[in-house]
């Protein structure tokens, strides 16, 4: 197989594992305290952590240059405290994949966790365990497929992940190509024939996904 596919294809997976356990530690942390808790400003971090999901990915991308770029509010601190700079690297396309895809993972994590009866709940709490340790042993075993569900979304839209991507890493071959930037450019050169492999495996693949999830999806109930 071409080296320019193989090199997509590594960092492909690559990043959106990366995302995809940043995803997995912040989705659930902010789905249970949504699923959970009431607080002031919570239909706000609802709709924060929902935006990603239905704004264009170059809006996505954008927002990322303002906070990340060597000149953004914080990219500026990052890059005088260690003179080095995300972006147009295969962290920034972790950062851009992670970003689009917690929506997936919040969503699916808190209709897990809104799932799980209230009277087991109170029931832990009864018997003398602490919050964390209900959530440990009683709410996340029980929410547990939808948050695989979740993580396996996840995984999926950071693999296929393009506009934020070519936003702050750029389409950098042997750098920051990921497979959906390097379809686009085999595409655009003409080179129909590796376009075609790489479209064939990505399909198979983004449909063995969904497959998984729906399949645990169905099984919450």
């Amino acid at each position: 197989m071409d080296s320019t596919i193989l090199f997509s294809l590594r960092l492909s997976l690559q990043v959106a594992f990366v995302a995809t356990v940043g995803v997995m530690v912040v989705g659930v942390y902010v789905a249970y305290m949504l699923a959970r808790k009431d607080f002031r400003g919570k239909e706000f971090v609802d709709i924060l952590f929902t935006l990603p999901l239905v704004l264009p990915p170059t809006v996505t991308g954008y927002y990322l240059i303002i906070l990340f770029g060597r000149n953004g509010f914080l990219g500026r601190y990052i890059y005088d405290l260690t003179g080095w700079s995300i972006m147009f690297t295969w962290y920034a396309a972790a950062l851009a994949s992670f970003v689009v895809a917690l929506p997936l993972m919040v969503k699916t994590s808190r209709a897990a966790f809104e799932s799980v009866d209230k009277s087991l709940i109170e029931a832990s709490f009864t018997l003398g365990h602490t919050e964390f340790d209900t959530v440990i042993k009683v709410i996340i075993p029980i929410a547990k497929k939808g948050i695989i569900a979740g993580a396996i979304l996840s995984f999926a839209r950071a693999l296929g992940e393009f506009g934020a991507t070519l936003m702050v890493a750029g389409n950098i071959p042997g750098k920051t190509s990921t497979m959906p930037l390097t379809i686009y450019s085999l595409a655009n050169s003409g080179e129909w024939s590796k376009a075609n492999i790489l479209v064939i495996f990505f399909t198979c693949m983004s449909g063995a996904f969904l497959y998984i999830a729906n399949k645990l999806s169905k099984r919450l109930i």
